[in-house]
């Protein structure tokens, strides 16, 4: 079913007709104070999920848009988000126009706003989320993790500072699904805290997360939510003009330096994209010292084209993503000089739309993608010590579409996928993975309620090349799991700038290759890891409340949340060391009852026109039920005990100041001790940090110029962060002081 899906591409590309572009969807942008016109803004129509950059006239334009009702949402370094309802006929009108505000309040997370156009913003919220424009440069960080770590319920899981990755309120690896423009990774970032996420932040456009029905478009299992990085690198409209960005950054904590240069090029019907970029870093230095063999490289690089015709698009890209960096040796001794890691990713994918004549379906979208990922560690001495290889190849339908019954509209889709895996350095058989899931997503309005609903039904089968008896971890056969996920979300506007809401979602996730199948040294990951054949799927039961509160000076929030799983699936360390491998324990995939519960608050408030403040706190506490087994091994009589790898309560406040075209923000983070322990976990002390940001902005030779300066740990505070692997022996970075500049044109 998936190797001959690209035949499908061709007769998107023949029902694309050559014609004049019809049907154009066109803006003007200007200042609210000036009229001044306003270039390279970024405009995203939420619905089909097109994107496109103003020129530098402040005019922008897509193309083959369908009729319909859209919310059209605006955003640029140095303005309030702009978000709006508009009712588009399906043909040429006079172009909409935007009056945009400059900048006086800047939370820490910008809300996709829903329906109603209401004076200064939609009357209805979505629960999904966006980091863009401003807030994104000034956080941005080395990795995906650290430019999200100031978002409320973040962590960073961590094996030292190359390789880091997204916690969403104490849930990390496959319950956290990362993608670039729609696709997954393809990456092994899920598996293990020693492997990194095949994505660069430097050039991203957005940073897009989504919880609740919207996360089962991308995945049963992302009961923590969906990280989206949109580089908008197959391009779905001509613009009007040749644009691009170029930046450069370099940080003094790790002697860092990183390039990136991403551009559109329109010609007739066409339009190529390259995205180019480059980062190199020594080890990196904290207060005691520099932490060993901490050093990383990576370029990823990528070139698409897409033909825009008057009935949809079609078009493709390829990338290549190299890094290499270290991981620093182990507490233990079984790799006293660290371990180099060479990653290599090259990833083929096709896009095509098509716009429907249809009274139901709206559009028709398919996807193909192809990752070939190699990931190699390598001892001191240049010998292998563990290599994993996997080639996934994946495919999808999806169409968009028109209200019906209670619904204003939605979508749904299938797709399909096969992993095809590989391990050497351990007794791990190569296998293969075949997923197929169907799902559906709709919303609507009813007065001043918003609901969403979404389900997605899953079918997994893991296959192994050889079925065979393990004298240690047991019968190796295939596996087929099959599962339903689902979810709900109630967003209630008891005024015009009071919402309250829930979402709950049931989740599904079958066992992983390596939770099945695991049998040998991870030396990279301090442990001989050992999988479970007869695994039973995990499936959760998530539920959410939260109030909302948005007005011209106050923006806040406050949620709530409970997940229960009943057979949570984690390497239990067993505290026992391997019998061929002394210096490393045995870890056990296993599954438990488990349950997480928190808390979040965030708030910004508007001082005075130049001045706002603001900040967050999170907590969550998680614990798994202990089986009468363990407690007779173990000794330990409770019947539960916290999991490992929770991060403590941890919070920020912050202070920014805004005048003209510049802005300059303090932030201090604060964490506490972490002493709720799993097994031969240790503890972690409280820190407290401070970072500051100054940022300039200015127009000159028809580009846009944007400078940060930014400061992080500028007391050179020695702290430990408990979710890092490494903790017990090296402390988390020092004072490190970065500038990045970037250029629009």
């Amino acid at each position: 079913m998936i190797k001959p899906l690209p035949k499908l591409f061709l007769i998107f590309l023949v029902s694309l007709t050559p014609a004049v572009l019809l049907g154009q969807l066109r803006g003007e942008i200007r200042d609210a104070s000036t009229d001044e016109p306003i270039s390279f803004a970024y405009v995203h129509l939420e619905e089909i999920n097109r994107t496109t950059t103003a020129d530098r006239d402040g005019t922008f334009r897509f193309q083959n848009v369908p009729a319909g009702t859209y919310v059209i949402s605006v955003h640029r370094i140095g303005y309030d988000t702009y978000s709006r309802q508009i009712d588009y006929e399906g043909a040429d009108e006079d172009p909409i126009q935007i009056q945009m505000q400059p900048q006086n309040i800047s939370g820490d997370e910008v809300t996709v706003t829903g329906t109603q156009d209401q004076t200064g913003g939609a009357r209805l919220e979505h629960a999904s989320t966006k980091i863009i424009g401003e807030e994104l440069r000034r956080n941005l960080g080395t990795t995906l993790s650290e430019t999200l770590t100031n978002q409320a319920g973040f962590s960073e899981r961590s094996s030292g500072p190359a390789p880091g990755r997204p916690v969403i309120r104490g849930l990390g690896d496959e319950r956290v699904l990362i993608l670039r423009d729609g696709e997954r990774t393809g990456d092994v970032s899920a598996q293990s805290a020693d492997h990194g996420v095949s994505i660069d932040p430097m050039g991203a456009e957005e940073i897009e997360i989504a919880r609740g029905p919207a996360a089962l478009a991308y995945g049963a299992n992302a009961i923590g939510g969906v990280i989206n990085v949109v580089k908008n690198q197959i391009p779905n409209t001509v613009p009007n003009q040749f644009t691009g960005s170029a930046s450069l950054n370099g940080k003094s904590v790790n002697s860092e330096a990183s390039a990136a240069l991403d551009m559109i090029v329109p010609w007739n019907n066409w339009a190529a994209t390259l995205d180019l970029n480059g980062r190199t870093g020594q080890n990196f230095s904290t207060p005691d010292g520099s932490i060993e063999n901490s050093y990383l490289r990576n370029t990823h690089n990528t070139a698409g084209l897409s033909y825009v015709g008057s009935k949809g698009y079609i078009g493709g890209s390829f990338s290549a993503y190299l890094s290499d960096y270290g991981i620093p040796p182990d507490p233990n001794g079984g790799h006293p000089s660290g371990v180099d890691i060479e990653m290599r990713k090259y990833q083929a994918d096709i896009r095509g739309e098509r716009i429907l004549d249809h009274s139901f379906f709206k559009t028709l979208e398919a996807r193909y993608s192809f990752v070939n990922y190699n990931h190699v560690e390598l001892e001191s001495n240049g010998s292998l010590g563990t290599e994993f290889g996997k080639l996934t190849t994946n495919a999808s339908v999806k169409t968009n579409t028109n209200g019906w019954a209670i619904f204003d509209g939605g979508s749904m889709g299938i797709w399909g996928e096969l992993q095809d895996y590989a391990a050497r350095g351990a007794r791990t058989p190569d296998s293969d993975l075949y997923s197929a899931a169907a799902y559906v997503i709709q919303e609507g309005d009813a007065g001043d309620l918003h609901y969403e609903v979404g389900a997605r039904l899953e079918a997994v089968q893991s296959r192994p090349a050889v079925e065979r008896t393990s004298s240690i971890i047991g019968d190796i056969e295939n596996r087929s799991f099959l599962g339903l996920a689902s979810s709900a979300s109630l967003i209630y506007g008891l005024t015009d700038h009071l919402f309250a809401g829930t979402t709950v979602m049931h989740s599904f996730r079958a066992p992983t290759l390596e939770e099945l199948y695991s049998e040998g040294p991870h030396l990279a990951a301090y442990s001989f890891e050992i999988g479970n054949p007869q695994l039973d799927p995990e499936r959760g039961l998530g539920t959410e409340l939260f109030l909302r509160y948005r007005s011209g000076r106050l923006n806040a929030e406050l949620a709530g949340y409970r997940n229960k799983f009943q057979n949570y699936l984690f390497p239990r360390d067993t505290g026992e060391q391997s019998v061929s491998d002394p210096a490393l324990n045995r870890f056990e995939y296993n599954g438990t009852e488990a349950e997480f519960l928190g808390f979040e608050l965030s708030a910004d408030l508007q001082l005075h026109p130049r001045v706002t403040v603001g900040g967050n706190l999170s907590y969550t506490r998680a614990d798994r039920t202990v089986s009468e087994e363990e407690q007779d091994v173990t000794g330990y009589t409770e019947d539960t005990r916290p999991l490992p790898m929770i991060p403590p309560l941890k919070g920020s406040v912050f202070a920014r100041y805004n005048r003209g075209n510049f802005i300059a923000t303090s932030r201090v983070e604060l964490a506490d001790e972490q002493t709720r322990l799993a097994q031969f976990e240790t503890k972690t002390n409280g820190y407290t940090l401070l970072n500051t940001s100054l940022q300039y902005r200015f127009d000159q030779f028809e580009m846009l110029h944007t400078v940060t300066l930014s400061g992080k740990n500028l007391l050179n505070t020695t702290y430990r962060n408990h979710l890092s692997r490494i903790k017990e022996v090296f402390p988390e970075p020092g004072r490190s002081v970065s500038l990045l500049y970037r250029l629009y044109f």
